[in-house]
């Protein structure tokens, strides 16, 4: 079973495990299944509070698929977050993303 079906597989047992939400959503992006990775994340992100990270994943997978004002969007989320938690570094680099979006 590939890691993908794995997480799938733990997501259907149990849909409000965030982390395999998560870990779904990386897999998916990964294989380029956008769509998959863009529902997942924002599922994870409903149900966690992530420190940055997750909304740099998200920011990647909205642009990727052409939606730049929703990728920025969740940039700002991240920077919210990142700082909350006392996140400078993952601060600092959403800040780099977001400056080279704009």
């Amino acid at each position: 079973m590939s890691r993908l079906e794995t997480f799938r597989a733990m997501v259907a047992k149990n849909p409000a495990n965030a982390l395999a939400r998560f870990g779904l959503a990386n897999e998916a992006a990964k294989e380029g299944l956008l769509d998959e990775a863009l529902t997942n994340y924002e599922a994870y992100l409903a149900s966690y509070d992530d420190e940055g990270n997750g909304w740099a994943r998200l920011a990647e997978v909205l642009e990727q698929l052409g939606r730049r004002d929703d990728a920025r969007a969740a940039l700002h989320r991240g920077i919210e977050a990142s700082h909350r938690f006392g996140h400078v570094g993952m601060m600092h680099e959403l800040e780099e993303k977001l400056a080279e979006m704009e």
